[in-house]
């Protein structure tokens, strides 16, 4: 992964294992209990490794690939569900975006809140 991203939290379908970036233990345990609940679950219905990455500019990102010789990887349901993901947590999504934006850019809170 490149240096400007980094990740928040990801699973893991075929190590069977959740990670959550220590970075960002200052996320209340309740969203980081929502991200486990995403990331597994993604995994759970679809197989292969699930990412939820910071862009450089505070941008999130849902990644999911998995690997070569995986058949059980369904890439269509892969797609819907990042999508629903997308349209129902939308607003944790941004408020995530936003602390970032903030915590770890050091960007000014006025600022961030006249954009919206």
């Amino acid at each position: 992964m490149d240096d400007n991203r980094i990740v928040l939290c990801g699973a893991n379908a075929y190590e069977q294992k959740y990670y959550f970036n220590e970075q960002f233990n200052a996320i209340p345990d309740s969203i980081k209990d929502e991200l486990r609940i995403i990331c597994v679950l993604f995994t759970e219905e679809v197989g292969g490794i699930f990412t939820i990455v910071f862009e450089e500019d505070g941008t999130l990102s849902l990644e999911t690939n998995a690997e070569e010789n995986d058949f059980y990887y369904d890439e269509i349901s892969s797609g819907l569900l990042v999508g629903e993901i997308r349209r129902k947590r939308q607003d944790l999504l941004e408020s995530l975006s936003l602390y970032y934006r903030v915590f770890i850019l050091k960007e000014d809170v006025s600022s961030l809140l006249e954009e919206e």
